[in-house]
């Protein structure tokens, strides 16, 4: 069984994942956004009462509020670091994303593999896929737990929204037909776990979200 903690992270109230199977003790970071000493302590001391083995660290996509702690996680917990390809530039931008926001960070590691649509990973006896869903950035990728029926969609879909298409590589077509072609196509029943805000369904998203009413 998958365990979701859930935090809120840095000036841009980024949600930052930690994704345990409760039996292994395996587990993988999503978006990592803890920002300063205060917010790293708090997901380490969670980690340690959980006593949880990090295996893997996952960016869904490479903006600065979802790659903030890279360096830490990489540094004190040696997971495999995921990441998209495509999003590569903006990991080479970090000190000016930084400096265009007013934020610092420290430079993050290079990934040890390259996410693909289709690929997956491997959280105890759960199994998530990647699924390429660009429009955000050029390399955003949702990650679908099948049997659990969650989908981590970073900053794809949100409740009530989607992502900003006005930065760097952002495309708002691209963006819906990802959403329409990649997300809508799942069950009506999968929950759905955003980059920002609070979680929502796939099925309330399709009937509710401004953004496809119109469409």
């Amino acid at each position: 069984m998958l365990t979701i903690k859930k935090y809120i992270f840095n000036p841009f109230l980024e949600n930052t994942y930690i994704v345990s199977d409760d039996e292994s003790k395996e587990a993988a970071i999503i978006d990592p956004g803890c920002y300063d000493d205060k917010e790293r302590e708090l997901l380490s001391n969670f980690i340690t009462s959980k006593q949880l083995r990090i295996k893997y660290l996952v960016n869904t996509h490479c903006h600065i509020d979802h790659i903030f702690g890279n360096s830490f996680i990489k540094e004190k917990y040696n997971p495999i670091f995921l990441a998209p390809e495509e999003d590569l530039f903006l990991l080479d931008l970090m000190v000016e994303q930084a400096n265009i926001y007013g934020t610092q960070l420290t430079p993050s590691p290079k990934p040890d593999e390259m996410i693909s649509d289709g690929k997956e990973i491997f959280i105890g006896s759960s199994s998530g896929k990647f699924l390429f869903t660009p429009g955000h950035s050029p390399g955003e990728f949702c990650i679908y737990f099948e049997k659990e029926k969650i989908c981590f969609t970073g900053d794809a879909l949100f409740n009530g929204s989607i992502g900003r298409t006005d930065l760097w590589g952002g495309d708002y077509n691209t963006l819906i037909n990802s959403i329409t072609n990649k997300l809508f196509v799942l069950s009506d029943d999968v929950k759905i776990y955003p980059g920002h805000e609070s979680e929502s369904t796939i099925g309330y998203e399709k009937a509710n979200n401004p953004f496809f009413r119109e469409n």
